[in-house]
């Protein structure tokens, strides 16, 4: 790009003074040629296409070198952004006028094009051509829209050298064109050095600070404008409500309505779209909704504003209502609008609709628009496809961060760490700068993963980019630890840190319950609720979630109602179930049903399933019949319900039922999950399947397992052989000695030197045989050995488990 600053050193050229003064010879043009009907035509051009039909016209009838049709033609090409058109006109001409210079430096700046447009400022000094002030707005206009400060500043210098320091309009562009460029600083000192003022320099700093961040500013600068008796305009009030929403200040948020009321300003779309925004980002969303039903005729950012409303308030449901009857109206959905529709469809995981989405942005050309690419992706990931989200990601010719972001945490929340891990990988090797939601994503799939030495890795990749001040950093630490099993870490990266908002009290209180340690989280919340944090429904989730794996009855139970009488939480389902779990699983069955008949709002399938799941444990046929029958209604396709209800009539030995079960499982085509355990060893995952000999050591694992056994049955160890169903006695021990756990320990036995600990994963619930063999396993071969299955943790040391056998 030319440097403007270079205009200084330029020399004026005589021969390009003669030039420009230099009279072609012309064609005879009748006298009376602004009349003629190609002048006419021209007028009553609207697009560029009725402009390409009208040219050939101009030419035909000997018009082209008439100065009125050059002028006009140039100025058409330019007002609807075809300035290589403008330019094929403008060339030619031999005399130009100043007019047509001012014209296509316009053009330039109207499209956007910074480099050309100085290139051609620069031009406009050789050709002799005497600046005036809309040169330099236009420039700093473009320096605005592209956020070009230096070029801007450069502008700045030349608008004071050439005289027009005092020129209203001129400064204005000036604080404008800061303002565009975050230096809002800077625009204020050119406004308070402004001798004279008038509405439009007024709203410019409004509009600044508001968009700037700096809310309070832009209200004072509103109260100013008043105290000086400037009558704010529809533009300022459109400025100004944005800092409003910033604030949360909805009693300003009326005053500013009332006086929109008052000025006959309310029926104006723009400022019923600006009153619907602050509204709903108020938290006022009944209001908002009833201001846009108002609106007699809505634009696409009067859709857009009640879809991102909706979406903000988490009421995603009603979000795709509003943008499926904007498409229904006619409306022409824009990238924004798109967006917030597929945010609506990911919080919903309603994937049918988000593919309807998907069609309807390719029809509008939007797919090569990279945020609605990361939308599309993020879409796709909460709805459980990221190979398609991943796919989409592949063809993208440009990625953002955020494009990044997205698969990492995409792949994190579909439970395929690695594949995180790796695109972590390449985003650095692609030299991306990973930001702090980088590294929430990657230690998000690490929890997953539950591997400590990843753990240890990751957090020594915080410490040297300085991120362990960064509350939501140290707070992904605290539940990765947690959920690697180092419950101990985890507390003394809690305890380190200076700053903890609500989630970080959450991580480390639900880090307590699902390692059994539930008078420690209900400790930690009593020392929450004495400080600044106030709970919320997370925090009561994870509380009475830790109670329930403790067999704390009384005192969940306490935090239940406390939930509702102190913190006026209205509890979710979530909240439902784990009450349903902390009674069921204490034994009292007949008050868990009592609950879930009296709950205020229709039972939804995990609360059945705390119900069934508790049966089991205390081997309860009547209530387990009850449960199961309501989830077969509500999840008839979930064949882990129908395994639990047999295993239930099976431990009661109703044959004939569990022969039922397992017809009607074959009908349906149902089955049940299979067992699956892991265990890392020197960084390579590696996964068991019960009676599996797919591992390349399975004979080694089995032969020493088989030795295993007969250590621990002389310790005490006794299958439990009403686990397995009709085969030999011989034949159930043999199938219960190959269940995934037994093997996944084996393998990190065999594996590991003496004292190491054996971290093992398991995709369902540890099964009673195997947490009983476990016990005796950690007795006989000295060891610790966590496994982590898909409810909470257990820590196998010296022949006990840090569940009490309560689990």
């Amino acid at each position: 790009m030319s440097s403007v600053s270079t205009l200084l050193q330029v020399p004026d050229s005589p021969s390009s003074s003669h030039h420009r003064h230099f009279l072609s010879q012309r064609t005879y043009i009748p006298a009376n040629v602004y009349e003629h009907p190609t002048a006419l035509l021209l007028e009553k051009c609207s697009s560029l296409k009725h402009l390409r039909h009208v040219l050939p016209l101009v030419f035909k009838n000997g018009l082209y070198q008439e100065h009125l049709f050059q002028t006009k033609l140039v100025s058409l090409f330019c007002r609807y952004g075809s300035v290589v058109e403008a330019a094929r006109v403008f060339e030619p001409i031999d005399d130009k006028l100043d007019v047509l210079y001012h014209t296509m430096l316009k053009g330039y700046a109207k499209v956007s094009n910074l480099e050309k447009a100085v290139d051609f400022f620069v031009r406009m000094r050789y050709d002799d051509v005497e600046p005036v002030v809309y040169n330099f707005t236009y420039l700093l206009k473009v320096c605005g829209d592209e956020a070009e400060i230096r070029v801007g500043k450069e502008i700045h210098g030349l608008l004071v050298k050439n005289g027009f320091s005092l020129d209203l309009f001129a400064m204005t562009g000036l604080e404008n064109m800061y303002a565009k460029c975050r230096q809002v600083h800077e625009a204020r000192k050119v406004f308070d050095r402004m001798t004279d003022r008038d509405l439009v320099s007024w709203n410019t700093m409004v509009s600044g600070y508001s968009q700037n961040g700096f809310a309070s500013m832009a209200l004072e600068m509103v109260a100013r404008m008043c105290e000086e008796n400037l009558k704010p305009s529809f533009i300022t009030i459109v400025s100004v409500l944005p800092a409003v929403s910033a604030l949360g200040l909805v009693s300003i948020g009326k005053e500013i309505h009332g006086y929109a009321m008052r000025a006959g300003f309310d029926s104006l779309v723009n400022i019923s779209t600006a009153l619907v925004d602050m509204y709903a980002k108020c938290g006022y969303l009944k209001t908002a909704r009833w201001l846009f039903d108002g609106i007699l005729e809505r634009n696409v950012v009067s859709w857009n504003s009640m879809i991102a409303a909706y979406v903000q308030h988490e009421n995603p449901k009603e979000a795709m209502m509003i943008f499926m009857k904007m498409v229904d109206e006619g409306l022409k959905p824009t990238d924004v609008s798109i967006m917030g529709a597929l945010h609506a469809c990911a919080d919903l995981g309603d994937l049918e609709r988000g593919k309807f989405v998907h069609k309807l942005l390719i029809e509008l050309d939007l797919e090569r628009n990279v945020s609605v690419a990361n939308s599309l992706i993020s879409m796709y990931c909460k709805c459980n496809e990221v190979d398609t989200a991943a796919s989409i990601f592949g063809k993208l010719q440009s990625r953002t961060l955020v494009s990044w972001n997205a698969m990492i945490l995409g792949f994190a929340q579909n439970g395929r760490p690695i594949e995180a891990l790796n695109y972590f990988s390449q985003m650095r090797a692609w030299t991306v700068k990973p930001d702090t939601f980088s590294y929430v994503s990657v230690i998000t799939a690490l929890a997953e993963l539950s591997v400590t030495h990843h753990a240890k890795w990751i957090h020594g990749v915080v410490m040297r980019n300085c991120l362990d001040k960064n509350v939501f950093v140290m707070t992904g630490l605290v539940d990765m630890y947690a959920k690697c099993g180092a419950i101990m870490t985890a507390r003394k990266i809690f305890d380190m840190m200076s700053e903890r908002h609500v989630t970080t009290w959450n991580a480390m209180i639900d880090g307590y319950g699902t390692h059994g340690i539930g008078k420690s989280a209900l400790e930690l919340f009593e020392v929450m609720r004495e400080g600044n944090i106030k709970p919320n429904g997370v925090t009561f989730l994870s509380v009475i979630s830790a109670c329930s794996h403790s067999g704390l009855v009384e005192e969940g139970l306490k935090c239940f109602h406390m939930m509702k009488e102190d913190y006026c939480i209205e509890p979710s389902m979530d909240h439902y179930g784990a009450m349903v779990d902390l009674l069921g699983r204490a034994g009292q069955l007949s008050e868990a049903w009592d609950f879930i008949i009296q709950m205020p709002v229709k039972p939804a399938v995990n609360v059945y399933g705390a119900m069934l799941g508790a049966c089991q444990i205390h081997k309860n046929v009547e209530f387990a019949e009850k449960a199961a029958e309501r989830l077969f209604e509500l999840s008839p396709e979930d064949g882990g319900y129908h395994v639990l209800l047999a295993n239930i009539y099976r431990s009661a030995s109703m044959w004939e039922k569990v022969g039922q079960v397992r017809v009607s499982m074959l009908r349906q085509g149902l089955r049940k999950t299979p067992g699956c355990s892991m265990v890392e060893i020197k960084n390579v995952m590696h996964s068991f399947f019960s009676g599996s000999t797919t591992h390349p050591d399975s004979k080694k694992i089995y032969a020493f397992l088989e030795k295993l056994i007969c250590k621990i049955k002389e310790a005490g160890y006794v299958p439990n052989k009403n686990l397995v169903l009709g085969v030999e006695d011989d034949v159930k021990e043999q199938l219960l000695s190959s269940h995934s756990e037994k093997l996944a320990i084996s393998f990190g036995l065999l594996n590991t030197t003496a004292g190491t600990t054996i971290h093992v994963r398991k995709n369902l619930r540890v099964c009673a045989d195997c947490h009983n063999a476990t016990k005796y396993i950690s007795l006989v071969t000295g060891r610790e050995i966590i496994v982590r299955d898909m409810q909470r943790f257990h820590h196998f040391k010296y022949g006990a488990c840090s569940c009490g056998d309560y689990w």
